[in-house]
C-alpha cells in the first residue's frame, strides 16, 4: 500500500509541473504550486505513517489482509502454472536436453544413412 501511495504522490507532482492551461476555468482561487503540494503531501505520508500508533488495530487488519492477498496471489500463481504445463509443458518427461533426436533414428532407422569415414592418407 505504501509503494502506491507513492506512486499517487509523484504522479500527482508530475501533474503540477506540467503547464496546463487550466488556470482559466478556476475563477477566483489561487494556483497551488509544486512546493506547496509538496511541503503538503510530506505532512500527509507523515500522518499516515503514525496511524499505526494511534489506531493499533488498522494496522492489525492490514497486516492480515496483505497477508491473505500474498497467500491468494501464491495460489493463483500455482494453478496458473500447472494449467500452462499442462497445456504447453513438454509430454515425453525422460527427455533433459533440448536438442531431440529425429523419429526415424529412434526407431532404428536413420533417414539418411551416416556417412563413411575418409580413409587416411599416407605418406611416401
Amino acid at each position: 500500500m505504501g509503494f502506491l501511495l507513492r506512486i499517487a504522490f509523484w504522479f500527482s507532482l508530475v501533474l503540477l509541473v506540467l503547464p496546463l492551461d487550466i488556470g482559466s476555468e478556476q475563477k477566483g482561487e489561487e494556483p497551488v504550486g509544486a512546493i506547496q503540494t509538496f511541503l503538503a503531501a510530506r505532512e500527509a505520508v507523515t500522518d499516515l505513517s503514525a496511524i499505526c500508533e494511534r489506531k493499533p488495530d488498522v494496522c492489525e487488519v492490514g497486516r492480515s489482509a496483505m497477508n491473505t492477498i500474498g497467500v491468494r496471489a501464491r495460489e493463483a500463481a500455482r494453478i496458473a502454472y500447472e494449467v500452462l504445463d499442462e497445456n504447453f509443458g513438454e509430454t515425453d518427461k525422460s527427455a533433459t536436453g533440448t536438442v531431440r533426436r529425429p523419429a526415424a533414428e529412434v526407431e532404428g532407422t536413420a533417414a539418411v544413412p551416416p556417412a563413411k569415414p575418409e580413409p587416411a592418407l599416407t605418406k611416401s
